[in-house]
């Protein structure tokens, strides 16, 4: 769709244009002299020309104006000099071939390096975005205009939030993000255009929305002109030129879903499962990761948070929400000893730290097993002494008249105790030392 097209479709738009006392969205009148002038930047030090990405589509190289053609499809008589585009005053607008849509746009351009005129008349061109949008070009560098039509305004509408301007005759540097109005079967917009303006590096349209095609003078609504349309710089009369321009054609959906909704299987574990997997597990005796059992639903403690486990079998969880899986590592008898955490592409495997009981009756185990063979016989023959005792304590309640015999029977009994227990002891001193 070239330029006497879109003329067309703005044309028959013409016919529902605002009314005469209706208020722009602004609050302010177009073109207001009145309307603040924008506060100057100085932007940083220069770093053109930027080399386009890899997946760009290079508009113009400085070799060739294949490209482009003027408003009717013809070859344009913009005119490349020293490998720059060069506006040819009365040749009229310059499209590109190509047509677009939602872009991020690259675009660099000088004001002639003579200072001839002032206000509109300095250094006066245009990029149009879809041929509807434009945004200004101007030698704005100590040069008041009105605040909507100097450079980076979105013309006619919207001032840039500042003025970011070099010196006439330097290379300056439009980085633009442009997505397109939508509109429903009816061609009622749903959503307006929206345009963020960098220049020279510095932010001066934040997510500016148009309310309606850029015009000069007249104001119109918005109106379907389909989901591309070429780009185009506009001649003003003034040479401006343009060099390094190329654009990276974005998506309506840059993140498509998954094939699968995630954490659609599920599994319950009973509760004898879940307590298996509760417990401290950590490295070189730190413990980092902490299972606990609340209301039937595993948690860990991570980091200092705490995270709801989604299981999906008896060993394997899920974070919600985020492509973490914690497994649980199960030994040769089925017993847990560790779990491993994955998120990212990383993994980190923790073994099952022992709790202080487990250590105190493993320290037990291990103490009894280092005992001597007689001293464990001397331990088994007081605990066979202590039941016999037992059963003489009670013969003594049935039988009071026999007291006398049973404390002779018990002083030998203990005498014989202390020889086994020198015994034992001697034994013990010579397997020590």
């Amino acid at each position: 769709m070239h330029f006497n097209k879109i003329l067309s479709a703005l044309a028959i738009a013409a016919t529902i244009q605002l009314t005469a006392n209706a208020q722009l969205a602004t609050g302010w009148k177009a073109h207001d002299w009145e309307r603040p002038a924008r506060p100057v930047v100085t932007p940083g030090e220069s770093n053109l020309p930027a080399l386009p990405p890899s997946d760009a589509v290079v508009l113009f190289d400085g070799s060739s104006l294949d490209g482009w053609t003027d408003a009717a499809g013809n070859p344009s008589e913009w005119k490349i000099v020293d490998g720059v585009m060069e506006s040819v005053p009365g040749s009229g607008y310059i499209f590109t071939k190509q047509s677009f849509g939602d872009i991020q746009l690259h675009v660099e351009w000088a004001s002639p390096s003579k200072v001839e005129g002032k206000s509109q008349g300095r250094g006066n061109s245009g990029v149009f975005l879809m041929g509807q949008f434009e945004v200004q070009v101007l030698d704005s560098f100590d040069n008041r205009t009105y605040s909507d039509g100097q450079a980076a305004s979105v013309y006619g509408q919207y001032p840039p939030l500042v003025n970011a301007s070099r010196p006439a005759g330097e290379w300056q540097a439009y980085d633009i993000i442009f997505h397109r109005a939508r509109f429903d079967a009816s061609g009622t917009v749903t959503d307006k255009a929206s345009i963020t303006v960098l220049h020279n590096g510095v932010l001066v349209q934040d997510h500016t929305r148009p309310f309606g095609p850029t015009s000069w003078l007249q104001h119109f609504p918005y109106s379907n002109i389909g989901p591309k349309a070429p780009l185009s710089f506009q001649d003003h009369g003034n040479p401006v030129r343009y060099r390094n321009v190329w654009v990276r054609e974005l998506t309506d959906h840059p993140y498509p879903p998954p094939a699968t909704a995630y954490d659609s299987d599920s599994f319950v574990p009973s509760e004898d499962q879940l307590e298996r997997l509760v417990g401290d597990y950590g490295n070189d005796g730190k413990s980092r990761y902490k299972i606990s059992s609340i209301d039937r639903t595993l948690q860990l403690d991570f980091s200092g948070r705490e995270f709801r486990l989604i299981p999906h079998s008896a060993t394997e969880f899920t974070l919600p929400f985020t492509a973490a899986v914690v497994t649980f590592l199960e030994g040769e008898e089925g017993e847990i000893r560790g779990m491993q955490y994955s998120m990212g592409g990383d993994t980190s495997t923790a073994k099952r730290m022992k709790t202080d009981a487990t250590d105190e009756a493993v320290a037990a185990d291990a103490k009894d097993s280092e005992k001597p063979a007689k001293l464990k016989k001397k331990d088994q023959a007081k605990k066979s002494k202590l039941d016999k005792d037992g059963k003489k304590s009670k013969d003594v309640s049935e039988n009071d008249d026999d007291d006398d015999d049973d404390d002779d029977d018990d002083d030998e009994s203990n005498e014989a105790d202390e020889r086994d227990d020198d015994d034992v002891a001697s034994e013990v001193k010579q397997s020590e030392s």
